[in-house]
């Protein structure tokens, strides 16, 4: 796997033939673990302006994800190692569905699609998770947009954890 760095939680694939084995995947759960926010993502696709976007994101336990929605996407999940829920809101933030996901092997849901704009965040459950993000580009930072009531990802650690700790 070779890889352009962009900063500590996101990388992108400099062939186009882009293949992930095991050791790849070992670097990117070390590289998750030892960044501040407790996560990374490699990137498959070129640049931000592709029309399909394909990602291996690893959270670590504890990585705070801001509830967003995204205008105009879709996304999918597929997970390859771990545990974790997605949490989907309404619009003033009250819970409208968990989805429990792990592996194949565990029992629990392993794929999901949301097509609608949602907001939802993810709740990494194990020790590290492992997914397969797929949505559609080009990426603009103004299609997503973030819960007002949910704290921000600059929050203290602690504001963090305790919304996270509400929801689980």
């Amino acid at each position: 796997m070779k890889f352009k760095v962009i900063n500590k939680e996101v990388l992108y694939a400099l062939d186009n033939f882009t293949n992930v084995n095991g050791g790849d995947l070992e670097l990117l759960k070390d590289k998750a673990s030892k960044n501040p926010r407790k996560r990374i993502r490699f990137c498959a696709h070129k640049d931000t302006d592709d029309t399909l976007h394909e990602m291996l994101i690893i959270h670590s336990k504890g990585a705070y994800v801001r509830p967003h929605k995204h205008l105009n996407k879709s996304e999918s999940f597929h997970i390859i190692e771990g545990h974790l829920k997605v949490v989907i809101f309404d619009e003033v933030g009250s819970i409208n569905k968990v989805i429990n996901m792990g592996d194949y092997a565990s029992g629990n849901i392993f794929f999901y699609r949301l097509t609608d704009e949602r907001f939802h965040t993810v709740i990494p459950i194990s020790d590290v998770v492992a997914f397969h993000e797929t949505t559609n580009g080009p990426f603009c930072r103004e299609d997503t947009v973030f819960a007002s009531w949910a704290p921000t990802e600059d929050d203290d650690y602690e504001v963090q954890e305790a919304f996270l700790d509400k929801l689980k």
